[in-house]
């Protein structure tokens, strides 16, 4: 790991062998394994320099920003108060922007945020704390804005300023077209922002239209700027950011421009980095068994040929010489490669028994396989791999299939009191476990952001279980076979859910330890607006560690299929499971059975198109990549990355 100054920029970082490999990159960049080690890093230079200043009796003044980025490390300088001692007494701070209108007390404000995330629990003076007030008279704005500068500039100027960034390529809200020599103001949030945000605010309708920012101007003034960025969503403007030209088509390009920047990133927003994406057209490379696959895919997409058509010109005109040198010549390298593909296809993900499986993604034996398919919402089963949990079904091995939330907080109000409605029309209250008219009443006269009463949860994640029955007695599965974990964590009646916790960990030890599984099938998709997905896989991944001295996970197998949001590239995949166009249909109806996700997604991300034809657009691409590598043509393709835990 890094120590806490090593992400500073200095002159070693264009010596020679790490200039070769970042020559394509215009701005200073750290890669951490994930954005817990990241932040931690961040936050210990945070405290290293409000520690120098106290030593010199000076104040220290931070620039901070909100979104889900910087939370680790606010969580970690609160843990270095209460853990350490760090005093924030000398702290001013300035944040960068809130939305306008938008009052303290709304639990979407940056105001809330701020609070609630990191000056609630240190000892910060309330005075020294600055954020844009999103109640100031229209009238009076400019002025306002005006002030805030002036304020700046009387604290001594920021003296290190905490960045995330959008898929805009904001910083701050300067959308793009914002000037370079752009002060503190009122803008208009481009749209893309907006649907970003959409799901704190339950659907776009409700997110504002207006903020108030810091100029780019602002920011540039600031003696040290630290920009974070996680995730597979991030990668592709943190590509354009770093490596692009300069433009106020992407605000963030103007930090090239500044002499003490740094971006601190997690591996997945790094991945779309020449470096990263395409190393060989950077220099020399160390050709292991996957950089070979992810080079040779890349080398037909790019020469739109098939793996057998491949020469040798093909390779030396795209950075593979070496390669080709290593090998021998591109007959070889194709050969070899196509076999590889090749053998990840199956139609049989549970093995298939009394056949040579030692070029099988799967073992033959045993025959019967125990199966737990991991569900972190009740509809992702079906989306993620719908046709492949109805083939093992066939098979005929032993699914179970777990859900491991109770995805309450993604039924709108409107289907919940349609429910609640039929329901008082059919039974009444005094049959119902749940009071309806209760529900009825506290939904007609919900507020806003009001948190949803005990009893209006129960009947939204009675909704999304009763769906999830009827999915799955359609695709096959046994009803004995479905169990529903509803974990602690998720259970805040908020978008915002509880850290993972020991009793999180110990309900999945106990379902695995239960049904001894020789598959588990989980989501390895971390791009979840929310990052449920990724809780509930650290759940697993921490379950199944403390389960590995047991005996029967000793013929446990993890295989990680992805969710909505994105597909494992074809050199990542290792098992390949086509579907008919029967199974095809069969996997959709499956997921319309999810009838509170259809129409009016509230999580959607930055995809406005349904679930169901979110998979199945997806599914044929994978397939359609198979047939243009010259493998065989299916209608639809599931795929799947094994994971050694």
């Amino acid at each position: 790991m890094k120590s806490a100054l090593a992400i500073k920029p200095d002159i070693s970082y264009k010596s020679a062998g790490k200039f070769e490999e970042t020559r394509f990159e215009k701005i200073h960049n750290e890669i951490f394994k994930n954005s817990i080690e990241a932040s931690v890093v961040v936050a210990q230079e945070i405290a290293h320099l409000i520690k120098s200043k106290q030593e010199k009796n000076k104040p220290c003044v931070l620039g901070l920003a909100t979104g889900s980025s910087p939370i680790k490390v606010y969580e970690e300088l609160v843990r270095m108060h209460k853990e350490d001692g760090l005093s924030f007494k000398n702290v001013i701070s300035f944040n960068l922007d809130e939305y306008y209108p938008m009052t303290k007390e709304n639990n979407q404000s940056y105001h809330y945020f701020m609070h609630q995330h990191l000056f609630n629990h240190i000892d910060i003076k309330p005075e020294n704390i600055n954020i844009p007030d999103g109640t100031v008279a229209i009238e009076n704005l400019n002025q306002y804005c005006t002030d805030y500068e002036i304020k700046i500039i009387n604290a001594g100027g920021i003296d290190f300023q905490l960045l995330g960034i959008g898929r805009t390529g904001h910083v701050g809200f300067n959308e793009p077209g914002s000037h370079i020599n752009s002060g503190t103001r009122i803008i208009t949030l481009d749209h893309i922002t907006r649907v970003d945000a959409s799901s704190d605010f339950n659907g776009i309708d409700n997110v504002p239209k207006r903020a108030i920012t810091m100029g780019v101007s602002t920011i540039l003034k600031s003696k040290r700027i630290v920009l974070m960025a996680w995730g597979q969503n991030k990668a592709e403007i943190i590509k354009r950011t770093i490596q692009g030209e300069i433009s106020s088509e992407i605000p963030a390009t103007f930090l090239q421009n500044h002499s003490n920047a740094t971006f601190v990133l997690d591996q997945s927003a790094a991945s779309e980095l020449t470096r990263f994406k395409t190393p060989w057209l950077v220099g020399e490379c160390i050709w292991t068994e996957e950089l070979k696959r992810k080079a040779i895919v890349w080398l037909c997409q790019e020469t739109k040929q098939s793996i057998l058509k491949l020469t040798d010109r093909d390779y030396n005109n795209n950075g593979m010489s070496d390669l080709l040198a290593l090998e021998g010549c591109a007959y070889d390298l194709n050969i070899n490669m196509f076999n590889v593909l090749q053998h990840t296809i199956t139609g049989w993900p549970g093995g298939k028994h009394n056949t040579d499986d030692s070029n099988r993604p799967e073992r033959a034996i045993p025959a019967k396989k125990r199966i737990i398919l991991f569900s972190p919402h009740p509809d992702d089963d079906v989306i993620s791999m719908g046709g492949t949990f109805s083939k093992l079904i066939k098979q005929g091995h032993d699914v179970h299939v777990v859900y491991q939330t109770s995805g309450n907080i993604a039924v709108t109000d409107d289907e919940a009191l349609k429910f609640a409605e039929v329901c008082n029309d059919f039974v009444g209250n005094n049959e119902s476990k749940i009071n309806i008219q209760e529900v009825i009443d506290f939904l007609n006269n919900k507020i806003e952001n009001e948190i949803d009463s005990l009893e209006v949860r129960k009947l939204k994640g009675i909704i999304r279980r009763r769906e999830s029955y009827a999915a799955s007695r359609y695709i096959g599965l046994k009803e004995e076979n479905i169990h529903f974990l509803d974990m602690p964590f998720y259970e805040t009646g908020q978008i915002k859910k509880n850290p993972l916790g020991p009793e999180d960990i110990a309900i999945i030890q106990a379902v695995i330890a239960k049904i001894k599984p020789h598959q588990v099938f989980a989501a390895g998709d971390l791009a979840d607006p929310h990052g449920t997905h990724e809780v509930c896989l650290n759940a697993i991944f921490a379950a199944m560690k403390q389960l590995k001295p047991e005996s029967y996970m000793n013929d446990c197998w993890l295989w990680l299929y992805r969710g909505a949001w994105h597909e494992w590239d074809i050199h990542e995949i290792d098992m390949a499971v086509p579907l008919s166009p029967d199974e095809v249909l069969l996997k959709r109806h499956a997921i319309l059975y999810h009838q509170s996700q259809k129409d009016r997604v509230m999580f959607q991300g930055n995809d406005s198109r349904e679930f169901w034809v979110r998979a199945e657009d997806r599914n044929k691409h994978t397939a359609k990549l198979y047939d243009d590598l010259g493998l065989a043509e299916y209608e639809a393709i599931e795929a799947f990355k094994r994971f050694d835990y």
